[in-house]
């Protein structure tokens, strides 16, 4: 087998997890971009995107192989997250007066990314559709990590001509649940390994955030994010306010909030966020059908372990930006609804999009 241009090999991939087997999938466009995900977790591996001198530069943090996510501290690279992606408030929630209080508190005194064996923990089915598709499927079964009705879900990952990753979502239900699905991708787009990305633009469309409490729950109202260090409505460095002694980011160490998309409709595919590395000035356009974005700028990273190519992932190595429904849902009427009947068809579309600037 012969090794990615990220400099994975694919045999490392080949495992064994729950009875199922793991491996590496590579789609490759034709500009020579290359996205290698693995079924595990149905998660992104590596992305090989041009920078400004048209050097393949790899923009994503990950691991060796299947050995090392089955192990990690940081679970959720590059990871489908779900059934429900953020957390809800002590592992409780009620649909049609029914009260659901069993689900896993995996952080502080909450559910975090769909428990303690959440989407990301499992080996889906793969079926590469083409060169640059590729389809991963499975069925969560009803009370699994204390979530009601058997779930059919399918991530479709497509590797498209113009350099995005265009990800779209599908699930179904026998019985009333809820559910919230994302992308966990933690991007350097200086290239995976570069130690801090305090120094990388962002933008994000988003005239409101949702401020929490110190374990991360909405409090239930949005904010303006004006004259806060958490408006990004237009370029902002992201490290130059990120220590300002602003509570919220004294409650997460850094960035690690909901922002409230500015949408002229409910549901539309419309600009979400722009990141741009002036180092190597590779730009990610994010664009989501999802109301919220969730930002994180990697504030829980340790640099403990070693990951991709023998680099490692300090503190603020990294930002994700988690298109999505707000955390705590359920628990708040003001919010989009995430619950999904049985009849009803949950579809999500979410692309980052790559391109240069000099």
């Amino acid at each position: 087998m012969d090794m990615t241009l990220s400099g994975l090999n694919p045999a490392h991939f080949q495992g064994h997890v729950d009875g199922k087997d793991t491996a590496l999938y590579v789609l490759v466009n034709k500009n020579g971009c290359e996205l290698a995900v693995t079924n595990y977790g149905a998660r992104i591996v590596s992305l090989m995107v041009p920078d400004k001198e048209g050097k393949m530069t790899d923009v994503v943090t990950g691991h060796n192989n299947i050995q090392e996510y089955l192990s990690s501290e940081e679970p959720y690279f590059g990871a489908t997250c779900g059934r429900y992606a953020n957390r809800i408030a002590k592992g409780k929630f009620t649909i049609d007066g029914v009260l659901y209080d069993q689900l896993p508190i995996n952080n502080g005194p909450n559910t975090l990314h769909g428990g303690v064996k959440g989407f990301n923990f499992h080996v889906w089915d793969a079926h590469q559709i083409d060169s640059q598709t590729i389809e991963f499927s499975r069925i969560s079964p009803d009370g699994e990590e204390g979530f009601p009705g058997n779930l059919r879900v399918k991530v479709v990952f497509k590797l498209t001509d113009d350099n995005a990753v265009d990800i779209t979502y599908h699930a179904e239900t026998d019985k009333a649940t809820i559910i919230n699905l994302t992308n966990h991708s933690y991007f350097n787009l200086s290239g995976a390994g570069d130690p801090y990305i305090g120094d990388h633009l962002l933008c994000i469309d988003a005239d409101y955030y949702l401020p929490t409490d110190d374990t991360a729950i909405p409090y239930g109202e949005k904010s303006v994010v004006e004259g806060t260090p958490m408006d990004f409505r237009k370029l902002y460095e992201v490290g130059s306010r990120i220590n300002e002694p602003f509570i919220q980011l004294v409650y997460g160490k850094g960035y690690d909030h909901t922002y409230v998309l500015n949408k002229k409709h409910p549901g539309e595919f419309a600009f979400c966020a722009e990141c741009i590395s002036p180092k190597t000035g590779i730009v990610m356009d994010v664009y989501t059908t999802e109301p919220g974005v969730q930002l994180y700028t990697g504030n829980w990273m340790t640099g403990n372990f070693v990951g991709k190519n023998g680099q490692r992932y300090p503190m603020r190595a990294a930002i994700c930006l988690e298109t999505q429904h707000f955390p705590d849902s359920p628990n708040h009427e003001n919010y989009p609804s995430v619950i999904l009947r049985p009849h009803e068809k949950f579809e999500s579309h979410t692309q980052f999009k790559f391109s240069t600037r000099k």
